[in-house]
Order: structure tokens, then C-alpha cells, then sequence
């Protein structure tokens, strides 16, 4: 029995599955990750992705921040791939309990899954930091090359993603140690798991089914009891 074939009998066997995703999740949908070859922190900005997508970059150089933000992080054309659609059936099937992501692009939800659990937040929500009220991502696309303001207060507007130097939303991790500490399955896809404190919640795993797919190798390689070397997307579409 191949591994794929050996995961595909563990998906077909629980009722308690939690999916726990990164960057990996969305690239077949056209949006660039991280850390590949060909992953922003491999092409040539004034300054590198990890600053600009920093708190203290953010406060002091805002336009700068959202000439980055607009160019590479709203990517508002993409749509679900099959990885979200099969993840969204299985969830209406009873399966997957929540599914816990790093991706900010909301595409599991537009997919159809409800119970998300957004560790960095979503470019979806963006809100004043003056009066808080909230705005949606096309408002921030059609600020031109400006700081997005408030049209009834005129504060800034910041998109309520986590940035380098803040920290992650406390209910949200409680939620995702939750899940994760009562799962029968844990499916990790599409991250390096080098990103913490995101890579260190599968540490709260008591199972004996952790699942992990990546087209590379990460650190937790040797943690998997199931270790598929493959994208996503040829995994996810063989679950019928």
C-alpha cells in the first residue's frame, strides 16, 4: 500500500481530522509563498519581505508598507483550489473538525469551510486604528498608492494581519491548541513548519496519526507517522 493510499484510508476511517496549513495550501491558486526558490524572500526589494512585513516597518514607513502589501499580499483574484474545496467536503461531511491556518487569503472560507481558525489573521479584515471601523480588502486595492484612510474619521487604516514583532491572537491559539490536542487525524500541508509559534502547536498532537505533506523536507520529518513528499493538490484530488 502506498502512503498515499495509506492516508487516504485514515481519511476515510475518522471523524475527528484537523488540518493544520500553510503558504503550500495556496500556491496551486496562484498566490507566491515565502520561502521557495521562487518565494518573495528570494526576489530583490529595496528592503528585504520579512522587514517591510514588520510592525516597526509598518509604523515608520506606512506607504512604503502598502506598496508592498498591495503588490504582493492582496491577491484578490484567486480562487480555492482543490485542496480548500476537498477540505470545505469533508468538514460538511463530519470529518474535518476545524481547519487551522497561517494563510491570510481567506480561501478556505470562500471554499465553503467554517470553522477556520486564522493564526495570522486575513487581509479581508482591515479596520481604523483610530475610531475601528472596519473596511474590506477591495477598500484598501482602490486607495491607489495612498495610506488607506478612514472615510468617517480619517485615521489610518491597518489590515488586521499578524506582522513580524506582534504577537498572535491569544483565542484564536487557545482554539487551534483545542483542536489539535483532541484530534484523531492531524493533517500538516504545504509548510516548512518554520514560522513560530505557528510550528510549534504540533507539539500539542497526542495522537498517532500525524499525516505530513510537503513537497520539501521540514524539521518534523522524523515526527510524522505519515510522511508524503508531494504537492497538495496531487494528494488532496485523489479523496473521493
Amino acid at each position: 500500500m502506498s502512503n498515499i493510499e495509506k492516508f487516504l484510508e485514515m481519511v476515510q476511517e475518522s471523524d475527528n481530522i484537523v488540518f493544520f496549513g500553510g503558504a503550500g495550501v495556496s500556491t496551486e491558486s496562484g498566490i507566491p509563498d515565502f520561502r521557495s526558490v521562487d518565494g518573495l524572500y528570494n526576489q530583490k526589494y529595496d528592503y528585504p519581505p520579512e522587514t517591510i512585513l514588520s510592525h516597526t516597518f509598518y509604523m515608520r514607513h506606512t506607504e512604503e508598507f502598502y506598496r508592498f502589501y498591495r503588490d504582493k499580499m492582496l491577491c484578490l483574484d484567486a480562487k480555492p483550489n482543490v485542496t480548500h474545496q476537498k477540505l470545505a467536503e469533508l468538514e460538511a461531511a463530519g470529518k474535518v473538525k476545524a481547519v487551522i491556518t497561517q494563510n491570510i487569503d481567506g480561501l478556505h472560507q470562500m471554499a465553503g469551510s467554517r470553522r477556520v481558525l486564522e493564526l495570522h489573521g486575513s487581509v479581508h479584515r482591515n479596520y481604523c486604528q483610530k475610531c475601528g471601523k472596519g473596511f474590506d480588502a477591495e477598500y484598501i486595492l482602490k486607495s491607489g498608492t495612498e495610506i488607506p484612510l478612514c472615510d468617517v474619521c480619517g485615521g489610518k487604516i491597518k489590515p488586521d494581519v499578524v506582522l513580524y514583532e506582534e504577537g498572535l491572537n491569544q483565542q484564536t491559539l487557545e482554539e487551534a491548541v483545542f483542536y489539535i490536542s483532541h484530534a484523531d487525524v492531524l493533517i500538516i500541508g504545504g509548510t516548512s513548519l518554520a514560522v513560530y509559534p505557528a510550528a510549534g502547536l504540533i507539539d500539542y498532537y497526542r495522537g498517532n496519526k500525524l499525516v505530513l505533506i510537503n513537497k520539501s523536507t521540514t524539521p518534523m520529518d522524523g515526527r510524522a507517522d505519515l510522511l508524503i513528499q508531494a504537492g497538495l493538490g496531487e494528494v488532496f484530488s485523489q479523496i473521493r
